[in-house]
């Protein structure tokens, strides 16, 4: 019995190991081993990772919101994202070769999440460091980050500069208890 636990704890290292290879502070989640262990790696508290959906965070179809969802995550795969107001929010490239922004498209106050189909959407750096209407993070290279204040409660609808045209698109919510919403499958 002993052997088959140290066993599994080997596996379990080998593939975190594994996995977190040249993904700095990303997520990975790894797989169930049975009813009593389950583990998952989440991105830092008040981190948030974005990525192409198509480079492996994939999309969500979000019946709450309405559309398709991608391209920014906190745990592994695409999904809507939440946090209070005051949280100071660090947003990383995941991608190794990809610049990425993130730039509020429109503020809302509910669903359904009506993202425009085309949009202007700002390369340079807007909104002094705070998230509102107009905000834009800059271009964010691979690897690189910014930091951004969620100061007042809203439905912010974002998306990449760069990308939005392929997808890259998200609802972040700022209310008291805000929490980021399901995985993508």
């Amino acid at each position: 019995m002993l052997t088959r636990i140290f066993a599994v704890c080997t596996s379990v290292v080998a593939l975190a190991l594994a996995a977190c290879g040249g993904r700095s502070g990303s997520t990975v989640a790894l797989p169930n081993l049975g009813p009593d262990i389950t583990i998952q790696a989440n991105m830092p508290k008040d981190s948030i990772g974005e990525e192409l959906g198509s480079q492996g965070l994939y999309t969500v179809n979000s019946g709450l919101w309405k559309a398709t969802l991608s391209g920014f995550t906190q745990v592994l795969r695409s999904q809507a994202l939440g946090f209070p107001p005051g949280t100071k929010l660090t947003i990383r490239n995941l991608s190794k070769t990809t610049t990425h922004t993130l730039d509020v498209v429109k503020v809302i106050t509910k669903a359904p999440a009506d993202f425009p189909s085309s949009v202007k959407l700002s390369i340079p750096a807007k909104g002094s460091g705070k998230l509102e209407a107009g905000y834009a993070s800059g271009p964010i290279k691979p690897g690189g980050s910014v930091t951004v204040t969620l100061v007042n409660a809203g439905v912010y609808l974002s998306g990449c500069a760069y990308h939005y045209k392929d997808g890259m698109r998200d609802v972040l919510v700022v209310a008291t208890h805000a929490t980021p919403g399901p995985q993508a499958t």
